[in-house]
C-alpha cells in the first residue's frame, strides 16, 4: 500500500492531481486539476482585501495553535488507547496504510490487487441479499459491536442503515479512482463536523465492519481484500478527524452568518429575491442627488481605505458600529437595502460595476454555492453551471475579484455587529476556492460550443445511427447488468440516445433550463430504481464512440465535459431523491413503506410521503406510485395521510397537505387507480365511537372537495362524474356534498333555467294543440293570440336556441374541441344527447317557420267557401292543399322535443330520476323485442305470400304483415279466424306465428326486462346521482359568485370541529348527527399517544392489531427452514453466513450454492 506523499491542499475539496492515465470523471481534464506542488501547504494567514497585516498575524498564531493542539490530542489518544485491529492474526498492523493518519489528507493509492479483492468481496456481500437487509446488518454490527458509539446513533434505524449501505458502496466503487474517492470522503467529513470523531471511535467502527465481513464472507475475504478494507476505513476515519480539526470553524462561520442574512431577507423583504441592476442603480442615483455633499465628503475622507474595504457602503457598515450614521440612515429611511441581493447590487452600482451583467448570474447561484460549501461534488457542479451561465452573458473580461469586493462589502453592511476578522477570512477563503474552480474552465465553454455544434452538423444520418448503435454495444460490454434496465425496443433506445446527444449541446445553449430538465430527469430515474453505478460505463461508452468518429480534440473535449456534468447532476439527483419511501414504492410493499415512514418526525411525516425535492424540481412519491401501478404502496400512503394522530398539544391530519400538494388527487385516482377512491373518501370521514341519545357525531372533512385552490367550486364532482361509476357516487361523503350543493346553490338556478323551457313548451302547446282546435271557426281574438304565441316561439325560443348553438359551434371549432363522426368533425358538445335534441328542435322550429300558414296566407282575402279571411287567418286554399300536412307533422315532432327537454326536471327527486333512468335503460330490451317481432312478421308474411289461396286480407306481403300484426295485438275478430278454415296451410302458419310471437317473444321480453332490471336496480340510485352531479356541474357555472361566497361563509370551514364534548379537533369540515345504528363504530379512529409532544420526534411504533404481518413473517421463516433442511439433506450445507451476531437483533442472510439469496430477516430478542 502506498499513499501519495504530498502536502495538504489549501483547497479541501479534492482537487489534488488526477491520475496521469485518465481522468476520474469523464469530462474533467488534467488542466482543470491543481497539483499539490502548485498549492503548497495551507496558508491560513493569506491576507484578504480588507484584512491587512493584523489579520495575517492573527491567522498565523491561530493556525499554529491549532496544529499544536491537534498534535497534543493525537499523542494523548495514542497513549490512552492503542488501535485494535480486529483481525490481528491475518493483518500486519505495521504494514503501510494500517495507521490512521489525522495530520494530513491526500489521495489514497493502494495496490490494484487489493482494490480488486476488496471490490470483489463487497460485490459478493451485497449480492447475497437485498440492499435493505445488508444495510440493516451493517447497522446491527456497528450498533451492537460498539456500545460506546450508540449515543451517536440519533438518525432512525432504517435511514441510517441505508446511509451505511450507500456510503460504503460509493467508497468501494471509487477505490480505484483516488480523486473521486477523495471527493466522496471529504463530503462525508463535512457532514460529520458536529460529531466528536476520535481515533478510538474510528477503530471501533472499523473493527465492527471488518468482523462482519470476515464472518459473512469467510474464505472469500482474502488477506488482500482485508488489507484494502483496512486501508479504506483508516483513510475515511483519518479524513473525518482532519477535516473537523482544520475547517470546522470556518464552515460554522459561513453557515451562521449566511443563515442570519437569509433570515433578515425573509423578515424584511420577501419580494426582493430578483433585484435588477437598473432598480438599485436608480436608488443610488436618487440617494446621490439627496446627499451629494455627504457622498463627496465621505469619498474624499475614505481614500485608500475605500479600496481596501471594497465599496462606499463598507464605510457605512463600519460607521454604523460606532453609531456615527444614525441620522444619515434615518434620513435615507427605507431606501437602504436590507437583503444581500439588494445590498450587493447597491454596492456594485456604487463601485462602478453596475454594467457587469455576469455578476447577476453569480448572484443567482451564490446561495447554492454557500449552502453546499461543505459538499465538494455539489460545489464543483454549481461552479460548472455558473461558468456556462457566465459564458452566455459575458461580453468582455470577467474579473472575479470584483465580485469578491462587492460580496465582502455587502456582508459587512448586513452584519455590522457580528462581523470580525474570522468572518473576513472565512468568506475570503470560501470565495478563493470557488474562484479557483471557476477559473479552471472559464472561457472554454464558448469554444466548446462551437466545436461541438460543428461536430453534430457534420454528422449525417448514417453516422448518427451507427453512433447510437455503438453506444449501446459498448455500454452492454462494459456493464452487462445494464441490459436488464433497457427493456424497450431498439427504436426507442435510439430515441433515448438522440436525446442524450442533444442534451450535451443544449447544455451550452441554455444551462438554466437544462439544470431543471436534468433534475426532473433524475427524479424520474429515482422511480425507475436505476443504479447510479451504470452511469459511469454509459458515459465512457459514449465518449469512446465519439472519439472514433471525430479527431477534433475540441469537440471531444466539449462532449466529454458536458456529458460528465450531466452524469454528475443525474447521479446526485438520484442519490438525493432515493429516499427510503421511494425505495419502498419501487418494490410496492406496504410493510416496507410503513417501516420507512415510521422513522419520520411527526411534523414532517406527510412531507416524506408527498415531496422529494432536489434543487428546483420535486417529485411526489404518492403520485409516482399511483401512475406506475404501485397501488399497494399508494393505498398505504393515503391511509397514513388520512389517519388522525394526536398528542396532548395538537392533532396531526394530512388532508390539508395532501390536497395542497395534489389538488387534483381525485382526478388522478379516477384515471389511474379508481379502486383507491373509496379509501380516500373514507379517510375524510370521522365517526365517534360513543353515542348520545341514539345519535352519533360524524365529521365530514369536505373543504377540499368543495372549494378549489382559487376559492371557487372544486372540480371534484366533475372528475367523479367523468368516471361514470354509479357505486362511488353513492359514497356517503359524495352524497353529502352533492345534496348540500344541490339544495343550497344549484337547485334554484337549475329550476330557473328550466322554467324558461317550461314556459316556451306551454306557449307552443297552447298555440299548436289547444287554441288550434277549440273552435272550428276562430274569432279574430283567437287568431291574434295564436299569432302572438307563435311569434314568441320563433323569436325567443328558436332565436335563443340558434344563438346558443352557433356560439358553441364557433367556439368548438376555434378550440378544436371536435369529434370525428363519419369522417366529419362535429362539435364535441353535441355528443350530449340533450344538446343534440336541442339542435334538432332548433332545426324543426326553423322548418316550422318556413311552413307557417299565417305567413303564407298573408294578403289572402277570400277563403275556401268565399268567406272573407281575417288578418292572421290560416285557412287560405293555396296553403291548405299544399303545405298543411308537413306543418302538422313538424308541429307534432316539435312538441315531442319540447317534452324531451323537460325530462331533466326528474332530477329534482332522486327516486323519480332513478325511475326515469331505469326506463331509459329498459328501452334497449324493448327495441330488441320489436326488431325480433318485425323480422318474424316479415318472415311469415313472405311465406304466406308464396301459397295459393283466395284470402283477400292475405293477398300481398304488406296486407299479410298488417293482418298478422293485428292478430298479434289481438284486435282481429273471430270472423277473420273462421275465414282461415278453408285454407288449412295458411291457418297452420298463422298458428305457428302466434305461438312464436305471443308465447316465445313476449315471455322472452319479460325475462330480459326482469334480468336487466335486477342488474340495474342496485345502481339506479347511483345513476340518478350521476345525473344530478352532471346537472350541478353545468349549473354551477351560472351561479352568482355572491351566492357561492355566502354558502362558504355559512359553512364555517375555518372553525375547528369537536370530536367529543370539550375535545376541539380539526377545521375544514362539517359536523352532523346520524342514527347510531346506521354505521356502527367500535374502535376510535383517532390514534392518541402520550409522552413528549415535540413535532421533531417520531410517533411511537403502532402495534399491528391484526397480526397478519407477524404470521406472514413466521410463514416465510418456516418455508425457508424447510428449504434449507431439504437442501442440506440432499447436498449438504453450502454457503451460509451470519451478517451480524449479538445478544439482541441477530440478523441472518443465507445463500445457496448458486449465489441466490433468501433475504429474510430473523430478529431474535427484539421480536
Amino acid at each position: 500500500i502506498s499513499r501519495t506523499e504530498r502536502a495538504p491542499s489549501a483547497f479541501p475539496w479534492g482537487v489534488a492531481a488526477m491520475p496521469e492515465s485518465e481522468p476520474a470523471v469523464p469530462g474533467v481534464e488534467e488542466e482543470e486539476v491543481l497539483d499539490a506542488e502548485t498549492h503548497g501547504a495551507p496558508t491560513d494567514a493569506e491576507p484578504s482585501e480588507g484584512g491587512g497585516a493584523e489579520v495575517s498575524m492573527a491567522l498565523e498564531s491561530e493556525g499554529a495553535g491549532e496544529e499544536e493542539e491537534e498534535e497534543h490530542d493525537h499523542e494523548k489518544e495514542e497513549e490512552d488507547e492503542a488501535p485494535g485491529w480486529g483481525a490481528a492474526d491475518t493483518y500486519d498492523p505495521i504494514a503501510p496504510g494500517s495507521e490512521i493518519i489525522v495530520d494530513s489528507f491526500t489521495e489514497l493509492r493502494i495496490d490494484p490487487v487489493m482494490v480488486a479483492e476488496a471490490q470483489a468481496g463487497w460485490r459478493y456481500f451485497i449480492s447475497s441479499a437485498s440492499r435493505e437487509a445488508v444495510g440493516e446488518a451493517i447497522y446491527a454490527a456497528i450498533f451492537e459491536g460498539s456500545p460506546s458509539l450508540q449515543p451517536l446513533f440519533t438518525t432512525p434505524r432504517a435511514l441510517q442503515a441505508m446511509r451505511f449501505m450507500n456510503g460504503l458502496n460509493s467508497f468501494l466503487n471509487a477505490l480505484d479512482d483516488p480523486p473521486a474517492l477523495k471527493v466522496l470522503v471529504e463530503t462525508l467529513g463535512f457532514g460529520h463536523l458536529h460529531l466528536d470523531v476520535t481515533v478510538p471511535r474510528v477503530v471501533m467502527f472499523r473493527d465492527s465492519i471488518i468482523d462482519l465481513l470476515q464472518v459473512e464472507l469467510a474464505e472469500k475475504f482474502t488477506s488482500q481484500g482485508l488489507a484494502g478494507w483496512m486501508a479504506l476505513l483508516n483513510y475515511v476515519g483519518g479524513a473525518i478527524i482532519f477535516i473537523k480539526a482544520h475547517y470546522a470553524d470556518r464552515l460554522r462561520i459561513l453557515s451562521e452568518s449566511w443563515s442570519s442574512i437569509v433570515t433578515k431577507k425573509s423578515d424584511n423583504n420577501r419580494g426582493s429575491e430578483n433585484v435588477s441592476m437598473d432598480k438599485v442603480a436608480a436608488l443610488v442615483k436618487k440617494s446621490g442627488e439627496k446627499k451629494k455633499s455627504a457622498w463627496g465628503r465621505m469619498g474624499k475622507s475614505g481614500g485608500e481605505s475605500d479600496k481596501a474595504n471594497g465599496s462606499l457602503d463598507g464605510h457605512m457598515g463600519a460607521m454604523a458600529e460606532r453609531g456615527e450614521t444614525g441620522g444619515n440612515r434615518a434620513q435615507m429611511g427605507h431606501d437602504v437595502p436590507t437583503t444581500f441581493n439588494e445590498m450587493f447590487v447597491f454596492n456594485a452600482a456604487v463601485m462602478g460595476y453596475g454594467q457587469n451583467v455576469w455578476m447577476t448570474e453569480v448572484l443567482a447561484c451564490f446561495d447554492a454555492m454557500v449552502t453546499n460549501v461543505a459538499n465538494s461534488g455539489r460545489l464543483q457542479e454549481e461552479c460548472d453551471f455558473l461558468v456556462l451561465r457566465i459564458a452566455r452573458v459575458a461580453t468582455g473580461k470577467v474579473d472575479l475579484a470584483e465580485y469578491k469586493s462587492c460580496m465582502l462589502a455587502s456582508m459587512r453592511s448586513l452584519l455590522p455587529k457580528s462581523w470580525s476578522t474570522a468572518h473576513e477570512v472565512a468568506w475570503s477563503w470560501m470565495w478563493e476556492n470557488v474562484e479557483r474552480l471557476l477559473l479552471s474552465t472559464m472561457g472554454k465553454p464558448t469554444a466548446w460550443e462551437r466545436a461541438l455544434g460543428t461536430f453534430f452538423q457534420n454528422l449525417d444520418e448514417t453516422q448518427a445511427y451507427q453512433v447510437r448503435k455503438d453506444i449501446y454495444s459498448g455500454f452492454f460490454t462494459k456493464a452487462a447488468a445494464g441490459q436488464d434496465y433497457f427493456k424497450q425496443s431498439n427504436t426507442y433506445l435510439h430515441l433515448i440516445a438522440t436525446k442524450i446527444l442533444g442534451m450535451t449541446m443544449e447544455l451550452y445553449r441554455d444551462p438554466i433550463k437544462m439544470a431543471d430538465d436534468i433534475s426532473a430527469l433524475g427524479l424520474r430515474h429515482v422511480g425507475y430504481a436505476i443504479p447510479t453505478e451504470l452511469f459511469g460505463p454509459f458515459v465512457s461508452a459514449c465518449i469512446e464512440v465519439v472519439q472514433t468518429v471525430t479527431k477534433d480534440n475540441s469537440a471531444i473535449e466539449a462532449f466529454q465535459w458536458s456529458l460528465g456534468l450531466i452524469s454528475k447532476s443525474l447521479t446526485r439527483t438520484i442519490l438525493e431523491g432515493s429516499t427510503i419511501v421511494m425505495q419502498a414504492i419501487n418494490v410496492n410493499s406496504e410493510h416496507q413503506l410503513h417501516r420507512a415512514i415510521i422513522c419520520a418526525p411527526r411534523g414532517e411525516r406527510a412531507a416524506w410521503m408527498l415531496t422529494v425535492q432536489v434543487g428546483t424540481q420535486s417529485i411526489s412519491p404518492l403520485e409516482w406510485s399511483i401512475e406506475n401501478g404501485a397501488l399497494e404502496a399508494a393505498a398505504a400512503i393515503i391511509t397514513d395521510l388520512l389517519t388522525v394522530r394526536a398528542d396532548r398539544d395538537r392533532y396531526y391530519y394530512g388532508a390539508d397537505e395532501l390536497f395542497s400538494r395534489h389538488p387534483d388527487i381525485v382526478r388522478k385516482l379516477s384515471h389511474h387507480a379508481p379502486a383507491l377512491l373509496p379509501q380516500l373518501f373514507d379517510g375524510l370521514i370521522w365517526r365517534a365511537r360513543t353515542t348520545s341519545g341514539g345519535m352519533r357525531r360524524v365529521n365530514y372533512y369536505v373543504k377540499h372537495l368543495l372549494v378549489g385552490p382559487d376559492g371557487d367550486f372544486s372540480e371534484t364532482l366533475e372528475w367523479v362524474a367523468m368516471s361514470q361509476d354509479p357505486k362511488i357516487v353513492c359514497h356517503p361523503i359524495l352524497a353529502f356534498i352533492t345534496d348540500l350543493v344541490w339544495v343550497r346553490v344549484a337547485c334554484r338556478s337549475f329550476l330557473f333555467r328550466k322554467a324558461y323551457v317550461s314556459v316556451m313548451s306551454l306557449i307552443f302547446l297552447t298555440s299548436q294543440s289547444i287554441l288550434e282546435h277549440m273552435d272550428e271557426h276562430k274569432s279574430s281574438t283567437q287568431l291574434l293570440i295564436i299569432a302572438l304565441c307563435r311569434a314568441i316561439i320563433y323569436i325567443f325560443s328558436m332565436g335563443s336556441l340558434w344563438y346558443g348553438h352557433v356560439r358553441n359551434t364557433i367556439r368548438a371549432y376555434k378550440t378544436k374541441d371536435t369529434v370525428q363522426i363519419l369522417n366529419i368533425k362535429v362539435p364535441e358538445y353535441l355528443t350530449n344527447w340533450q344538446e343534440a335534441m336541442s339542435l334538432v328542435l332548433a332545426i324543426f322550429l326553423a322548418l316550422l317557420l318556413a311552413f307557417e300558414p299565417i305567413l303564407h296566407c298573408w294578403g289572402e282575402e277570400v277563403g275556401e267557401n268565399g268567406k272573407e279571411l281575417g288578418l292572421f287567418s290560416e285557412d287560405c286554399p293555396k296553403y291548405k292543399h299544399r303545405r298543411g300536412f308537413p306543418y302538422a307533422v313538424i308541429s307534432m315532432l316539435c312538441l315531442f322535443l319540447y317534452f324531451i327537454q323537460l325530462v331533466d326536471l326528474a332530477v329534482v327527486t332522486t327516486r323519480v330520476s332513478a325511475f326515469v333512468l331505469v326506463c331509459g335503460r329498459m328501452l334497449s330490451e324493448v327495441c330488441l323485442f320489436a326488431s325480433a317481432l318485425i323480422v318474424t312478421i316479415m318472415m311469415f308474411s313472405s311465406a304466406i305470400g308464396c301459397l295459393q289461396h283466395t284470402l283477400v286480407d292475405f293477398q300481398g306481403i304488406h296486407k299479410c304483415s298488417l293482418e298478422l300484426f293485428r292478430m298479434f295485438l289481438s284486435t282481429e275478430n273471430s270472423a277473420s279466424y273462421e275465414a282461415l278454415a278453408g285454407t288449412p296451410l295458411v291457418l297452420l302458419l298463422v298458428f305457428i306465428f302466434l305461438l312464436t310471437a305471443l308465447v316465445f317473444l313476449i315471455n322472452m321480453l319479460i325475462a330480459q326486462i326482469s334480468l336487466s332490471y335486477q342488474a340495474v336496480y342496485c345502481d339506479m340510485v347511483g345513476y340518478a346521482r350521476l345525473k344530478r352531479i352532471h346537472i350541478i356541474v353545468e349549473t354551477i357555472q351560472t351561479v352568482p359568485h355572491s351566492r357561492w361566497s355566502s354558502l362558504m361563509n355559512s359553512l364555517g370551514f375555518e372553525k375547528r370541529l369537536e370530536f367529543n364534548e370539550g375535545d376541539v379537533g380539526l377545521a375544514g369540515g362539517i359536523q352532523i348527527l346520524e342514527p347510531a345504528g346506521l354505521n356502527p363504530t367500535m374502535v376510535d379512529s383517532i390514534h392518541r399517544f402520550g409522552g413528549s409532544t415535540s413535532p421533531t420526534i417520531q410517533w411511537p411504533a403502532e402495534l399491528n392489531k391484526s397480526g397478519v404481518d407477524h404470521m406472514d413473517r413466521l410463514e416465510r421463516l418456516v418455508q425457508k427452514t424447510m428449504r434449507k433442511m431439504k437442501r442440506n439433506g440432499m447436498t449438504g450445507m453450502t454457503g451460509t453466513g451470519t451478517l451480524a451476531s449479538g445478544t439482541h437483533g441477530t440478523t441472518k442472510i443465507s445463500t445457496d450454492a448458486g449465489g441466490n439469496s433468501n433475504d429474510s430477516m430473523n430478529s431474535q430478542g427484539n421480536d
